[in-house]
């Protein structure tokens, strides 16, 4: 009796621990990847290959999403108010889709009315190279290329706390 007792408290103990890591609130802004270097990667912007590494001396807000993501198309309006709101200051949000439908991506950038720049990145590499599993995702990247920020699922970007990490990182110099 004494066995099954201890076995069943060691069942829910390990539930109880798996559940606290698996919380998105225990996952946002996790502290493992801030102040590492954001990893580089290639992509095209307007036509024009560009490497994150360009994109130094702005704040980025890099963000992994997919058409066919509920949660990320739910996210989409805030997006895009945040790319109007940090772009005269030196921010810039980009998305990369992990679409494998070429036409699912262009029809999701016509009908949310995309304002940002945004990659579609089917070989998944670049989520891959970031650890990224779960969508939506986004990384909060300073001005000098490190990683201020991870963020697990969808976001109001219009949160005072995430507006104002993103406005802190706007009024640092590089």
């Amino acid at each position: 009796m004494k066995g099954k007792i201890l076995g069943w408290a060691g069942l829910v103990a390990a539930i109880a621990v798996v559940y606290v890591f698996a919380m998105p609130s225990y996952r946002q802004g996790e502290p493992s990847v801030a102040g590492r270097g954001a990893p580089d990667f290639m992509l095209e912007m307007s036509g024009r290959p560009v490497r994150l590494a360009d994109l130094r001396g702005k704040v980025v807000v890099l963000d992994f999403w997919a058409s066919w993501c509920a949660p990320c198309v739910e996210e989409m309006p805030a997006l895009n108010a945040l790319q109007q709101r940090i772009a005269a200051q030196g921010g810039v949000v980009v998305g990369i889709s992990e679409d494998d439908d070429a036409a699912a991506y262009a029809r999701f950038l016509t009908e949310q009315h995309v304002s940002f720049p945004t990659y579609r990145d089917p070989t998944k590499k670049i989520a891959a190279t970031y650890g990224t599993l779960a969508f939506p995702e986004a990384y909060i990247i300073s001005r000098d290329g490190r990683i201020a920020r991870k963020i697990v699922g969808p976001q109001d970007w219009s949160n005072p706390e995430l507006t104002s990490a993103i406005d802190t990182l706007l009024r640092m110099k590089s």
